[in-house]
């Protein structure tokens, strides 16, 4: 029956018992004094005799009387117990109706926390921070979810266009009787196409590679990577534009693989988006407790719209053609073969998943400066 009885109830109980025990005690305790003859009860008469039967009635009524107090004393205890215990637990009852309150979709209410600071405001607390975590949690999982979603669409239509490009090719050569040239175009477009969704899903790769987890982190020298980065690019693109290089030392702690294709993909972001006879610079060191590695460009005007977008996976910049002109959709190399558009993308998932930063800006003559911060070494870096 008391495994029954709330808490309130069963503090109540308590409380009330142990009144009731030390009335009981002590009770007993005058009792045995009263016979012990420890008390005079009632006085001697004048010829010092005592009266034995008015002496057992006083302590007859004596204990009657302490009796009935007790029992008083005992309600009062017992009423005075349940008040106290309703105001011990409030903060009880307050962190239930909040928890009750709560739900995914309502996590921003919490628990107040009383003063002064004794147990239960300890309580609150930790159940408050308890529940930023699961907050944070929560709405990490919600972004990766929707960025996942739009990804999983964009790279769905993405590859869609390659393929529908080799079906194309295949049903129109094959529905006559085609020659060698025509076998050789068609399979020109189908090595274009297959080239075209084998860069969209390496793209991917490297996306889903950044983004799984904690890092393999080795020291890096990302002076190293930019001038790795040089050496690999393309020359018939390095070749049309002035390439400035300031690489001083800037010691970091990544995965190399990634940090390399973060600094490949700049450069030729900065190649590709250029004009004839234009310039990139590219700059690494040391600056305000970070490493840097920074990329300025010429080339067409860039609004602020485009430039939040040229982030995102699938967009892609305007080219200058050889003329001067702009590409009329702006996704063909040099070789004619279309861009997958993951390159800035994949800049920005590499640098996050390094704790670092990434700042652009679009300079109103055209063209974009670029900038990585990445945290410094907490080693000495192994040369590129």
């Amino acid at each position: 029956m008391i495994s029954s009885l709330t808490a309130r109830g069963r503090l109540t109980l308590l409380y009330t018992a142990l009144v009731l025990a030390a009335g009981l005690l002590l009770l007993a305790l005058a009792y045995y004094l009263l016979l012990r003859g420890g008390l005079q009860l009632p006085p001697p008469d004048p010829d010092g005799v005592t009266d034995g039967p008015l002496r057992g009635e006083a302590i007859s009524a004596l204990l009657a009387r302490a009796a009935l107090a007790l029992l008083v004393v005992t309600t009062l205890a017992g009423l005075t117990g349940w008040l106290v215990a309703g105001r011990i637990l409030r903060p009880i009852r307050t962190i239930s109706g909040t928890a009750n309150r709560l739900s995914a979709e309502n996590l921003a209410e919490r628990v107040p926390v009383c003063r002064p600071t004794d147990e239960l405001a300890a309580l609150a607390t930790v159940i408050n921070s308890m529940l930023d975590r699961i907050q944070r949690g929560i709405t990490e999982r919600d972004q990766v979810l929707d960025s996942q979603r739009l990804f999983v669409a964009n790279a769905a239509h993405e590859l869609r266009t390659p393929l529908t490009t080799m079906r194309t090719a295949i049903d129109v050569t094959l529905d006559g009787e085609p020659d060698r040239d025509e076998l050789v175009a068609m399979a020109g477009d189908i090595a274009a196409a297959v080239e075209t969704s084998q860069r969209t899903l390496d793209g991917l790769l490297i996306l889903a590679r950044s983004q799984a987890g904690p890092l393999r982190r080795a020291p890096v020298d990302l002076a190293s990577i930019a001038a790795a980065a040089i050496d690999a690019a393309d020359q018939t693109a390095l070749g049309a534009v002035t390439l400035h290089a300031d690489l001083q030392p800037a010691p970091a702690s990544g995965e190399p693989v990634l940090l390399e294709r973060m600094a490949g993909n700049l450069l030729e972001n900065a190649l590709r988006y250029n004009r004839p006879g234009g310039a990139v610079t590219v700059a690494t060191g040391t600056a305000g407790g970070h490493i840097f590695l920074r990329m300025v460009n010429t080339g067409p005007p860039v609004t602020p719209d485009e430039e939040r977008r040229l982030f995102e996976p699938f967009v892609r910049g305007a080219r200058l053609d050889a003329g001067g002109t702009h590409d009329a959709d702006g996704m063909h190399d040099a070789d004619g073969m279309r861009g997958a558009g993951l390159g800035l993308s994949i800049v920005r998932a590499v640098v996050t998943a390094h704790d670092g930063e990434i700042f652009s800006t679009a300079p109103p003559t055209g063209g974009m400066d670029i900038a990585v911060h990445l945290p410094p070494a907490l080693a000495t870096p192994v040369p590129g």
